[in-house]
């Protein structure tokens, strides 16, 4: 009777472990998709705080409360179901998915970069108040256009961490696709309502009576308009540099290898000359010639995407 009390706790041992192994292959896999979707985790980090911007300080959390809530259901109820089935029914359009999803980040990348070259700058606010009669109207409308604008980054991101675990099991692929949706939600949204907050923590901590509270409550102030258009920068270099990455692996996939090569040449050349921080040189240099790969790219599909936003 206690050999088989000790052969069962021996089974409940193993049980243990092999969950315990699972949960763990999980979050290196969780962590390892998000790594490869960072680029589109900053662009959609740089793009919410803008649907907060005009509205009452006690109106910014509630709206990036919704805007969250409106992407976890995206990425949850909606792409994680086609994602699966995707993965069981027709493996073979990923690739083709990815590299169409790639083809619009350098679209809406190069609208942007273009807009800043000839000097345009369109306030959405003004143009959906015009539509809007009454601030609920108002603020209803910036989180349906945030809630529509993450759907497109969100597929984006669960399409590219399932090409990381496409050769995994249903359950894996599912339980990996779960964790990074939470974290990548849960990431995004809590830095975009620090950012939306910031000022005002500022303006808090500028009316402390301690000297160095109020140094760093000014410095909040007067530096997040500036930190804002930093972080635009760089929401649309990330859009360049993965959507024109994504291509470049996209065709690598289909047996044209050349320009991934050449690009993985170069970065490891230039990172030759600085051996202490050749491997960060090496990145730098393939995520920049992916970045003018991808701002080509959307050069090219401008007049046809232009078209279909239009419609």
């Amino acid at each position: 009777m206690s050999s088989g009390l000790l052969a069962l706790l021996d089974d409940v041992v193993a049980i243990a472990k092999v969950a315990a192994t699972s949960i763990d292959d999980v979050a290196a896999q969780a962590a390892k998709t998000s790594t490869k979707a960072a680029g589109i985790v900053i662009d959609d980090a740089a793009v919410t705080p803008g649907y907060a911007i005009g509205f009452s300080p006690d109106r910014e959390l509630p709206i990036i409360g919704k805007i969250a809530w409106g992407s976890l259901k995206n990425k949850i109820l909606f792409l994680l179901p086609a994602a699966l089935a995707l993965s069981a029914f027709l493996p073979w359009a990923i690739t083709p998915l990815l590299m169409a999803g790639g083809l619009f980040l350098c679209f809406e990348g190069y609208e942007k970069a273009h807009d800043w070259f000839a000097g345009k700058d369109e306030d959405e606010a003004e143009t959906v108040a015009a539509i809007a009669q009454t601030p609920r109207e108002l603020e209803d409308a910036k989180v349906n256009g945030a809630i529509r604008t993450d759907l497109i980054l969100s597929a984006e991101i669960m399409a590219i961490s399932l090409s990381t675990v496409a050769g995994m099991s249903f359950w894996m692929q599912a339980s990996v696709l779960i964790v990074v949706a939470l974290f990548v939600t849960a990431a995004v949204y809590g830095a975009v309502a620090l950012i939306v907050k910031a000022d005002d923590i500022g303006l808090k901590m500028a009316q402390s009576r301690l000297p160095h509270r109020r140094a760093i409550g000014r410095m909040l102030v007067q530096g997040m308009p500036g930190f804002l258009q930093i972080l635009s920068v760089v929401g649309t270099l990330a859009m360049l540099w993965v959507g024109g990455g994504i291509i470049v692996h996209g065709l690598a996939v289909f047996g044209f290898s050349g320009v991934e090569h050449a690009l993985h040449s170069a970065g490891v050349t230039v990172g030759g000359v600085v051996p202490l921080i050749g491997g960060l040189v090496t990145w730098l240099v393939e995520a920049a010639g992916a970045g003018v790969i991808g701002l080509v790219l959307g050069a090219l599909v401008a007049p046809l995407g232009q078209r279909l936003v239009k419609h």
